[in-house]
């Protein structure tokens, strides 16, 4: 049986712009490349297929594809007929000189901003974890005391620490301007950003845990309505469930004082439940559904959450569990393919939902029953379960209804 490995947090923790790692990340960075090594080119041309094909305009792939290509021409095809495909996120580029192809690819997009070139060798990111469960990353912490963090450390270097800074100080920055912001979205569906008016609307008999809820949505719906607008984001693990994160951290710093090097530590923590669902399930919405953004997002707020109230290693994963098992299942099924409606309101209820998560594992550890590792397990079995038009093609579910 092949060994899995995992990558390095670097390639889970990236800072991009919205509105989906998938949709305009990985994209970009096909073109990008085929534009270099093509530069004899006069005209270009990509047909976009699957769920790239049918969200394609609402999360704005065209506008990210003709930008990149820019000043040479680019035509956008979308191809909703071909239905055998290598991914949900597959698309074919086509460089022109004078009339004639010189030049074609096949691109698939396979979340997080990373992409396969079909017939190429390609550059993996290095796989610098050698261990890929939970069960054996847990029994090495124990084995020589050592928290998850410094686990990380201890596989990627203490550098990793300037890295994950860099992350946390995107994460702040988006959530403050996010507050700052106000407006409608782009794409039609005249959505308002709700942010700055969330976080400043104190009921005068509001009680701590309304507030906590009120203060930890609004920073949800900070960052998620920039990713939205197309600005800056971290994908934690993507674009689509980037509020989740830095809504929890960030308010418990608020709240509690933390560091910002304790808060990353409680990234790094976080990042290792990221990586074992990415490399384990699926963190791409096309493939496994809103389950494996938002459900993992989840599942790495509540351990990092976990790190920060400094919970033994056993609680740590039992909040991950909690996180993931209550979101089995979850389609992904935006309205008009924008990553607007419900995936803003997703991001505020999974980060109340991990603190949730964190304090019933605080309390009940010692009862349960399965592990996270089998609960990811079950992530993957489910999400090839769930029809395709409920996995990131704006066909299913609430993608039905016609906003007025």
């Amino acid at each position: 049986m092949e060994v899995k490995r995992m990558e390095s947090l670097k390639e889970l923790y990236k800072i991009g712009r919205g509105p989906s790692s998938s949709h305009t990340m990985g994209p970009e960075k096909a073109c990008k490349i085929f534009k270099e090594h093509n530069p004899d080119a006069d005209r270009f041309k990509a047909v976009l297929y699957g769920s790239l094909s049918k969200t394609g305009v609402g999360h704005g792939t065209d506008k990210v594809i003709k930008v990149t290509f820019d000043p040479i021409p680019c035509e956008v095809v979308f191809d909703n007929e071909v239905t055998e495909l290598p991914h949900p996120n597959t698309m074919d580029l086509f460089a022109y000189k004078d009339g004639k192809e010189i030049k074609s690819i096949r691109v698939l997009s396979v979340g997080g901003g990373k992409i396969e070139i079909l017939g190429y060798k390609n550059v993996d990111p290095p796989k610098v974890y050698e261990l890929s469960t939970f069960a054996d990353i847990s029994e090495y912490c124990k084995n020589k005391n050592m928290r998850l963090w410094q686990f990380v450390e201890e596989v990627e270097g203490t550098d990793i620490r300037d890295y994950m800074l860099g992350i946390w100080n995107q994460m702040k920055s988006s959530i403050h301007l996010g507050l700052a912001t106000e407006g409608v979205l782009p794409g039609g569906l005249n959505v308002r950003r709700k942010a700055k008016h969330l976080f400043s609307q104190q009921h005068i008999d509001e009680s701590a845990q309304t507030k906590e809820n009120r203060e930890v949505s609004a920073y949800a719906f900070a960052v998620s309505e920039q990713n939205a607008d197309g600005e800056i984001i971290v994908t934690a693990p993507t674009c689509g469930a980037a509020g989740v994160m830095p809504a929890v951290l960030y308010y418990q710093q608020m709240k509690r004082g933390y560091s910002d090097l304790e808060i990353v530590k409680a990234l790094e923590t976080g990042g290792i439940i990221g990586n074992l669902i990415k490399t384990n399930a699926s963190i791409s919405g096309s493939e496994c559904g809103c389950q494996a953004e938002i459900g993992t997002a989840c599942a790495m707020a509540s351990a990092a959450l976990g790190e920060l109230f400094s919970l033994e290693i056993g609680k740590i994963e039992y909040a991950a569990e909690i996180a993931v098992e209550h979101h089995l299942g979850l389609t992904c099924d935006p309205i008009c393919g924008l990553v607007q409606i419900p995936c803003i309101e997703r991001n505020a209820v999974a980060a109340m939902r991990a603190i949730n998560a964190v304090s019933l594992a605080s309390f009940l550890s010692d009862s349960r029953k399965i592990s996270v590792d089998e609960v990811i397990n079950v992530m993957r079995m489910t999400g090839k379960d769930i029809p395709g038009r409920y996995r990131e093609t704006a066909e299913g579910g609430l993608a039905t209804l016609r906003i007025k």
